[in-house]
């Protein structure tokens, strides 16, 4: 394992405490980044300006930082109630890919927009896992649609 992969690693076992002791955290807004939080039986996608942490993430066990992520604290409350809400907003787009009764859709539509929100290569570069995690389908479900669109 390089010293890259060693820092990176020790910098998600310390922000995974932090989430895990409460404490807020905004994933920062004028970045193209974000954090799949991993809970007992599925995942959440956290964006840019999403607040993680506090009473919402106590079960996290584990978490993936995707794109170029950076965190901040919030400053005062009105920070607090927007990151709220933009967390709630990302699981609501979460929520619409969700509620298509279609396993493959949804493991097309997940992967679509993550490609839109960010590229190709960090698309690829996350596990089949974290995918289907955050919208219900196996990972097997995942593999094959990523497959499909290689041929």
């Amino acid at each position: 394992m390089n010293q890259q992969n060693i820092d990176h690693n020790l910098q998600i076992s310390q922000l995974l405490s932090k989430l895990k002791a409460g404490k807020l955290l905004i994933v920062n807004p004028r970045r193209k980044n974000g954090l799949v939080v991993y809970k007992k039986y599925h995942a959440e996608f956290a964006g840019p300006g999403a607040i993680v942490g506090g009473q919402f993430d106590l079960d996290v066990i584990n978490i993936i930082a995707v794109g170029n992520m950076s965190l901040v604290s919030p400053k005062t409350s009105q920070d607090r109630k927007q990151a709220y809400k933009m967390r709630r907003q990302w699981v609501r787009l979460t929520k619409q890919i969700i509620d298509n009764p279609e396993p493959t859709q949804r493991a097309q539509v997940i992967l679509n927009q993550f490609e839109h929100w960010f590229d190709r290569d960090t698309v690829s570069n996350l596990p089949d896992e974290a995918f289907a995690l955050l919208v219900g389908v196996l990972p097997q479900t995942i593999r094959k649609v990523r497959n499909i669109e290689l041929l």
